[in-house]
């Protein structure tokens, strides 16, 4: 990769019930993300955190819709918009942005800032669908709600904030295991593509992530991944809020990051690690982790 990049945190955790994953992009910092990204010859600066209030400071109702339920929407709304607007700022001077979390409603930042200017495909490597709705979730979480209102769906549509116009048919997501009862039915009747860990145990990790690669790059103009760590089994990353047992391996979470970087190459626009929290964590190995596979996503390997 070519790019500098330009890395941002975001410490939110009014997407999540659980408290600490606001603490994640610090985690990682510590962990030496910028330290790693330069032994590559990748040159990377810090673009600094955009602003959270913490739960005590805003209204979990405020912007809830009139049916269903969204907690803190309204603040919410207004973290990504100021992260979207570093993340296109970003771009346009030639960075490759690389934003830390933080709970995963943050990605409709991201996914807004990077589709300013281009078309773009996702692929969410995630144990959760992440394809609620205020009308579906069981939580009122919007980090459960994220992907739906990347695309637009239900109380989103039209929201230029979030409906960032990605086209389901450019998205697909990559270890699902837990998925409640609608978001079921609304991603069987979707155009996005799902890769269960049935799938992957069946054709394999190398296969599923070509194949979703090419999903999100069929006539677009970049690729967003977005990784979140509960992904991974929590063997071996403990340190997230949701974890769910069966996920990938160590080596399996490289393996897809570097076929992100041979694959994809110049088309990869932006990358998003989310959803570690510390105060869960052993000796912050979730974190360490988290820099590893950004490393492997921007290039490095083994030989």
């Amino acid at each position: 990769m070519d790019r500098p990049v330009r890395a941002f945190g975001v410490p939110m955790d009014l997407g999540a019930d659980r408290r600490g994953v606001d603490m994640g992009p610090s985690a990682v910092r510590y962990a030496g993300l910028a330290d790693a990204i330069e032994r590559l010859g990748i040159s990377c600066d810090d673009g600094g955190n955009v602003p959270v209030p913490g739960p005590g400071q805003t209204d979990p109702d405020a912007g809830s819709p009139p049916e269903g339920r969204a907690k803190y929407l309204a603040a919410t709304e207004e973290i990504c918009r100021a992260l979207a607007d570093d993340v296109a700022a970003a771009v346009a001077d030639g960075h490759l942005p690389l934003v830390v979390g933080g709970d995963h409603s943050i990605a409709i930042g991201t996914v807004a800032g990077v589709a300013r200017d281009r078309d773009v495909g996702i692929v969410w490597f995630d144990a959760h669908g992440d394809f609620n709705t205020p009308t579906t979730t069981p939580s009122g979480n919007v980090h459960g709600m994220s992907l739906a209102a990347i695309l637009g769906r239900g109380t989103f549509r039209g929201r230029e904030w979030a409906d960032a116009g990605v086209e389901p048919e450019n998205v697909a997501v990559v270890g699902a295991r837990d998925l409640d009862e609608e978001e079921r039915v609304a991603l069987r009747e979707s155009d996005v593509t799902v890769y269960t860990m049935t799938d992957v145990d069946e054709r394999g990790l190398p296969a599923v992530t070509r194949e979703a690669v090419g999903v999100a790059t069929d006539g677009t103009g970049g690729l967003h991944v977005s990784f979140d760590l509960d992904f991974l089994d929590p063997r071996e990353a403990p340190g997230v809020g949701t974890p769910v047992r069966g996920g990938a391996t160590y080596r399996e979470g490289h393996t897809a990051m570097e076929l992100v970087s041979r694959t994809a190459g110049d088309e990869l626009a932006s990358l998003e690690l989310v959803e570690a929290n510390p105060i869960l964590d052993e000796h912050n190995r979730t974190a360490e982790l988290a820099v590893e596979l950004a490393a492997s996503a921007l290039g490095e390997q083994i030989l």
